[in-house]
């Protein structure tokens, strides 16, 4: 029976506006640890970490609250890496995006030293590659993926082992419609796989999740990052940085429900949950329903 590690990060340092910092008690209150132990899991709640508040400062360097920044991904690392040194599937709850970069750096440390691939789904309505350089707020939940590619600042690379804890091709983006300039440039520039909505809308969620997914084998642990602003705001309203035009909610369960299909899911976060901006935890419940999916609910046993 597989076993998952629940690990909250109640922060918002990293983001535009507060209350994802709410997110984690959130998810818990719609219901994640019954809906998980129903489908067959066994489930730890590790409970919150602590650190640093929100200082809510200017930019400086070009960005905002990187000690806290950092301070909390170190957390997020070392309570990723426990559980999967324990033999447990790490469900990172945020807490904003920027805490993909102690969660993913955990998980590639890890993959290395056993050896499998990493193959990283990043489920979001932004491509998050943005630099201190490029990023017209200084906020960092702008900034994961370039710091996992090692583009970051110096605090916040080379934590897997390696100066970068991702290559190019190891991670795709699903559900992508809002990209600043530069980031539409650093895209081309790094050779990143992005599948936008433009693609979706013109051949599918599932010819797109197949596309994603062909590689993926027994020796591939899949870790899925699922910012909920990836999803429609109609049918997720409670983030804070979210944007029209998303997967619909049965997109989304197919796109799940593929991912769990391969039967290599390993690690997960769930992140951007802003309960403050929410209706009646409307967010949170969606979540939930798309993290059972992801851990193989589905109408019928297939």
């Amino acid at each position: 029976m597989k076993t998952v590690s629940l690990i909250g990060a109640p922060t918002d340092v990293g983001a535009s506006v507060r209350g994802a910092g709410m997110g984690p008690d959130a998810l818990r209150v719609a219901g994640l640890v019954e809906v998980l132990r129903s489908n067959g899991m066994q489930v730890v709640d590790r409970g919150n970490l602590a650190g640093p508040p929100n200082p809510w400062s200017t930019t400086s360097d070009g960005l905002r609250h990187l000690d806290e920044v950092v301070a909390w991904n170190r957390s997020v690392f070392h309570e990723v890496a426990d559980a999967l040194s324990a033999g447990h599937t790490p469900l990172l709850m945020g807490g904003d995006h920027c805490l993909a970069i102690g969660s993913i750096s955990a998980v590639a440390r890890h993959c290395r030293r056993q050896g499998k691939l990493l193959r990283v789904i990043w489920l979001d309505a932004h491509s998050d590659v943005n630099t201190a350089a490029s990023s017209p707020s200084g906020n960092m939940h702008g900034m994961p993926v370039s710091c996992l590619l090692g583009h970051g600042p110096a605090a916040l690379t080379g934590w897997s082992g390696e100066p970068n804890a991702l290559t190019a091709g190891d991670i795709d983006f699903i559900g992508i419609r809002s990209v600043d300039a530069d980031e539409k440039q650093a895209i081309r520039q790094l050779g990143l796989q992005v599948f936008d909505m433009r693609h979706i809308d013109e051949h599918g969620m599932r010819y797109t999740m197949t596309e994603a997914l062909h590689d993926v084998d027994d020796n591939t642990h899949l870790h899925v990052s699922f910012d909920l602003d990836c999803l429609d705001p109609l049918d997720a309203p409670g983030v804070g940085t979210g944007v029209r035009g998303g997967p619909t909610y049965r997109e989304m369960q197919l796109c799940m429900e593929m991912i769990a299909d391969t039967g290599q899911l390993a690690s997960l976060d769930v992140v951007e949950i802003n309960p403050a901006l929410d209706v009646r935890n409307r967010t949170a419940e969606v979540a939930v329903e798309f993290v059972a999916s992801l851990f193989g609910a589905s109408t019928l046993v297939r």
